[in-house]
């Protein structure tokens, strides 16, 4: 891979293009935008560096801005160029595959991977001699454990065994061809980048003349592991907030050492709790759907639904390491109220509301960099911000409090309509984000998951007697990506926190 000047410097070469969600004032000098959004103002040498939106590395200030952009996701890289020096050997990265068993998903996984080299960890399987003969067809190595340690233990076995610069890992049931794997690897040339992941799309495996079933047309569009289509820097608070562990790049001698790769211990939320370690040591983890994996969808209802709820119970686990940044919601009272408002649908909802949004406006705009059209950006901003709080208030009611909501609706017309609203909000934002579902059954899939996930979420805050993984928290109350919040009106994403099979 191309040397870098400096260790903190990205290489000669090295592309990134502002974000198409950036907004432009101000003649191109100011940029609001990325995740959490920010406005950040540029010099006019600085300016005129970007050629458009555009930015090649060819010295240090060049470095410096790109560095910038990057860090504050107003830009992404570009690595596709025809112009663009960056390359990935073949011998720069091994693929480390996690398996119990499988040995038909392992087949197809591993035919998808030649002719990269590929560790393939067998997970104490009960039939070790078919999953070896897998292996031997595709020319991958076995190594064998005689105790079942579950993913996590199962990747750091493999990692172990690694002595190429960069490692790959990617679960049985994951198919993704190996060039893409070596296009994941490019972000590496950036040496801040420690981890990257692709879009993980839910695949369905139907017989031949066979019609995928309802609940596979859900998983398939709505997979807890597609976290969309928007690429960006991963860390609490951000749009994309973590990345799931069925398929990712990473730096070998990083993650072995004193990351000390995934949990051994966990079977689930191991892959948010290593992204967020990475982010606290300072390093970049990226997300980049542009390369896509395809993950194969669970087979019957019970394990579909069994699979949301473990999901869930791994929350309680990551608030006692991670505090509030696994917090469900990040709400100052005033969106919280403005939210709330919206959600009743009565005559003094919109009054409140609106209040709500100019008292936010007001507070922020003094933090923008601006000389002029100050409180037009704030008003946009609160916005926003408004509309965000409405969709995380009705994630609330619908999936993480469901319990406390189907107790109150009997006896609260607030909270029955609330609920209705909640739903209403639910079903356009999903049938505007996700296709090939009809609205009947997205309607009744997206009830079933969110149940199984919130039951789950709630069995772990009970084993482990806290509640801590249930609680909003107000924007400032943690740090995220090393900057301390400026406020929640800015309209932050936050993924659904489920966990990789």
């Amino acid at each position: 891979m191309t040397a870098t000047r400096v260790a903190s410097d990205l290489p000669d070469g090295f592309r990134i293009r502002l974000r198409g969600d950036v907004a432009h004032a101000e003649e191109g000098r100011l940029l609001v935008g990325g995740s959490p959004v920010r406005a950040v103002r540029l010099s006019v040498r600085a300016r005129s560096l970007l050629a458009g939106d555009d930015l090649v590395v060819t010295d240090t200030p060049t470095a410096r801005l790109a560095r910038r952009l990057l860090d504050g996701n107003l830009a992404n890289p570009v690595l596709d160029h025809p112009d663009s020096p960056i390359e990935v050997a073949l011998t720069d990265l091994t693929v480390v595959v996690p398996v119990r068993d499988r040995p038909e998903q392992l087949d197809r996984c591993l035919a998808a991977l030649v002719p990269l080299s590929v560790i393939v960890v067998d997970d104490d399987s009960e039939q070790p001699h078919r999953v070896a003969e897998v292996a031997d067809r595709h020319g991958a190595r076995v190594h064998r454990l005689s105790t079942n340690l579950g993913p996590a233990g199962a990747r750091n076995a493999g990692l172990r065994l690694v002595r190429s610069p960069l490692v790959a890992f990617v679960d049985s049931d994951v198919t993704v061809d190996g060039s893409r794997l070596l296009d994941l690897a490019r972000h590496c040339a950036d040496p801040r980048v420690a981890l990257v992941g692709p879009q993980v799309v839910g695949k369905v495996r139907s017989a031949p003349g066979r019609r995928a079933r309802w609940f596979e047309r859900y998983d398939a569009a709505a997979s807890s592991l597609d976290l969309g289509s928007t690429g960006g820097v991963v860390r609490p608070g951000a749009a994309t907030g973590w990345l799931p562990s069925a398929c990712l790049v990473g730096r070998t001698e990083l993650l072995a050492g004193d990351t000390g790769g995934f949990e051994d211990g966990w079977r689930v939320a191991e892959d948010v709790d290593l992204v967020w370690r990475l982010v606290d040591a300072g390093h970049l983890v990226r997300y980049d759907p542009d390369v896509r994996a395809d993950h194969d969808v669970r087979g019957t209802v019970r394990s579909w639904l069994g699979r949301k709820f473990f999901y869930g119970t791994g929350g309680a686990d990551l608030a006692a390491r991670h505090g509030g940044k696994v917090a469900p919601a990040v709400l100052s009272p005033t969106m919280a109220l403005s939210g709330w408002a919206l959600l009743q649908r009565r005559w003094w909802s919109l009054p409140v509301a609106a209040g709500a949004g100019a008292l936010t406006a007001r507070n922020l705009a003094p933090h923008l960099p601006l000389e002029e059209g100050r409180n037009v950006v704030a008003a946009r901003l609160a916005a926003k911000g408004t509309a965000w709080a409405v969709r995380q208030e009705a994630g609330l009611l619908l999936r993480h409090w469901w319990p406390l909501a189907a107790l109150a609706a009997p006896f609260s017309r607030q909270v029955r309509r609330a609920l209705l609203s909640a739903v209403a909000v639910d079903m356009v934002v999903f049938l505007r984000e996700r296709t090939g579902v009809d609205p009947l059954t997205a309607l009744g899939a997206r009830r079933l998951d969110d149940l199984a996930y919130g039951s789950g979420l709630w069995w772990g805050a009970i084993l482990r007697r806290s509640p801590r993984c249930l609680l909003p928290r107000r924007p400032g109350t943690t740090r995220a990506g090393g900057r301390r919040e400026v406020s929640a009106a800015a309209g932050r994403g936050r993924r659904r926190a489920a966990r990789s099979s």
